[in-house]
């Protein structure tokens, strides 16, 4: 069964051709948001899987629609940012937020489809360089520190696999442990972090310093 989706954005030919590639793709839309302060209502009136997310909206803008979805609702659904540059601030405070991932505006329609079905399935949509361009000019440290300090020597290694783009699977064979320590681990990191999901952990990596650019295991 193809997830649902709800679209936000301010202009609405961008809505109009998300929608109708999305519908090519088998993804049906089941409501539309032109401002941040409408995707709470209509995300209760129509309970999409995921919500494709503008960041840039006047009002109420995509981070705080973000937050307010994944602090409001018991069972939010997945949020995936949308933006015109892949080195926004505003995308980088969206993953802070708990947004699953992002896209870009000009991706291929394969690839937004791709996403939604990747994120609404329970997983994140990393992309490991990304996410680092999204931090390297912000000193590690700062509001995380503190929480990171918290993770065993295993957590924060686990951490930087997740970093590096690992599936759990992958870890597992990484460290020759079981996919259920694994799992344990992760969960372990996603609690003492405050993470929501990989993305989110990720960017939190960088922040602290546990993981820093350019010094990636495996790179």
């Amino acid at each position: 069964m193809s997830p649902t989706v709800l679209l936000a954005d301010d202009e609405p030919l961008v809505r109009t051709g998300l929608r109708a590639l999305l519908e090519q793709q088998g993804i049906p839309v089941v409501g539309e948001a032109a401002d941040g302060a409408e995707v709470l209502p209509a995300v209760r009136r129509t309970r999409p899987d995921v919500v494709l997310m503008d960041v840039r909206m006047p009002g109420t803008d995509g981070i705080e629609a973000t937050r307010r979805l994944l602090g409001s609702l018991d069972d939010p659904p997945k949020v995936l940012v949308v933006t015109t540059f892949d080195n926004d601030d505003y995308v980088h405070e969206a993953l802070l937020a708990g947004a699953s991932g992002f896209l870009l505006k000009r991706a291929r329609k394969e690839e937004i489809a791709h996403a939604v079905r990747t994120v609404a399935a329970g997983e994140s949509l990393l992309f490991p360089e990304a996410i680092r361009r999204l931090v390297t000019a912000r000193p590690p440290g700062g509001r995380y520190a503190r929480a990171a300090k918290a993770l065993t020597r295993r957590e924060a290694e686990v951490l930087r696999l997740v970093a590096r783009g690992l599936s759990n699977q992958d870890i597992a064979t990484e460290l020759v442990i079981s996919l259920e320590t694994v799992k344990t681990h992760v969960g372990n990191v996603f609690g003492k972090l405050g993470a929501a999901n990989r993305s989110h952990a990720v960017v939190i990596a960088y922040e602290s310093g546990v993981v820093r650019p350019g010094h990636l295991a495996g790179q």
